[in-house]
């Protein structure tokens, strides 16, 4: 972050164009980072007049706090294969119609729109670099529009490391906004006595928790690891229990691996979790692990450090920005079970040689003086 000096010539914008995939319909990092950038604006700048264009929305939720000068425009009523057409047709057309001050791409590929839009009437952009949908750039298309870019807001240092090595980019247009989490949903409690009797858990057993997406193309999140992993943890403590949230396509092979390792009774597949229910989930576990290798953030490190929790997480990617580099929690070669149980058993021990693991109200305030809203508000506002 050392060569980051962007400043704005001319910081007072009356009317900024967020471009989004969506963030009512679907709950994914993606979403919740730009719905706290849209939260953060409106609160630093209630003055401006914002227009949020969602490519998959259908419809806003009313419980959603926005001001009155924001105006949501929806493509989601398209077919899928029609709604990018859409879409760059609305987001286009009303950059000409509206001209705004500035544009926000929440998603790197709508950067080549906002690249076009610079080149014909000069508006100038930013975009949002989440992870891994900015490694490793082919498209010159895209890479040009990258390179012509007024700010890109990484995720993550890791992936903006991997910009400035991969892309021809300026380093001083590039800057570090890390994601931001709810301080409020996510506090320390007991374990919570509906969920150690949904899953016939005693107070005293050792929980590992992973949440996160069951999709066959996530596997580097590292559930397989902890799986692999258990039987070791297993042998020195008996009556661990692991409990995996997220649902998607991968699930049936993870059941498949269950059988082979003969993992039934020790594990739980809880599926789908709603959000009001995930701060119990953290607060049931004893560690969260999540040991994976190409994350470009994770949110979920925060949440279960908000609650207190010991977190496992890989020491390769933007996990070890969460994590303040080893210094919040344990990092390891996520291609490595034998460490991963050995890191467990310390853990769930209380022997790991880190204090802090076992310090869940300093865990709570470190994670919330480096990552809540207000630093991500304040981080923001440096930029504007």
């Amino acid at each position: 972050m050392d060569n980051f000096k962007y400043k704005n010539k001319n910081p007072k914008y009356k009317t900024i164009h967020l471009w989004i995939p969506n963030i009512f319909e679907f709950k994914g990092g993606i979403q919740v980072y730009s719905s706290f950038l849209i939260e953060a604006l409106q609160s630093l700048y209630p003055n401006i007049k914002y227009d949020v264009f969602l490519k998959h929305d259908t419809s806003s939720l009313y419980n959603f706090p926005f001001l009155s000068n924001t105006q949501f425009h929806y493509a989601g009523t398209w077919s899928l294969p029609l709604r990018t057409l859409a879409f760059a047709s609305q987001i286009i057309g009303h950059g000409f119609w509206q001209h705004p001050d500035l544009v926000i791409a929440s998603h790197i590929n709508f950067t080549l729109a906002a690249y076009i839009l610079k080149s014909l009437i000069g508006i100038p952009y930013w975009t949002v670099a989440h992870g891994i949908e900015a490694w490793d750039i082919q498209r010159p298309s895209l890479k040009l529009a990258l390179q012509n870019a007024d700010l890109i807001l990484a995720g993550s240092n890791y992936t903006r490391n991997r910009l400035l090595k991969e892309q021809n980019l300026d380093p001083t247009k590039v800057a570090v906004l890390a994601n931001t989490f709810d301080v409020n949903r996510f506090q320390i409690h007991s374990k919570p006595q509906h969920l150690l009797n949904r899953y016939k858990l005693t107070t005293s057993q050792p929980v590992i928790l992973t949440v996160a997406r069951l999709d066959i193309s996530k596997r580097p999140k590292g559930y397989d690891q902890i799986l692999k992993a258990l039987p070791e943890v297993r042998r020195q403590i008996p009556n661990i229990h692991y409990i995996l949230v997220g649902k998607g396509s991968d699930r049936p092979r993870i059941e498949q691996l269950i059988n082979q390792l003969d993992l039934q009774e020790c594990v739980t597949l809880a599926g789908f979790v709603p959000d009001h229910e995930l701060s119990d989930y953290y607060n049931l576990c004893d560690v969260f692990a999540m040991p994976n290798k190409t994350e470009g953030f994770g949110i979920v490190y925060l949440e279960a450090l908000a609650c207190g929790k010991p977190v496992l997480a890989g020491d390769q990617g933007g996990a070890i920005d969460p994590l303040l580099g080893g210094e919040l929690g344990v990092l390891v070669n996520p291609d490595d079970v034998q460490i991963i149980a050995q890191s467990l058993i310390q853990i769930l021990q209380g022997i790991y040689p880190n204090p802090i693991l076992y310090q869940s109200q300093t865990l709570r305030q470190k994670v919330i003086d480096a990552f809540g809203f207000e630093r991500f508000k304040q981080t923001l506002g440096s930029f504007i």
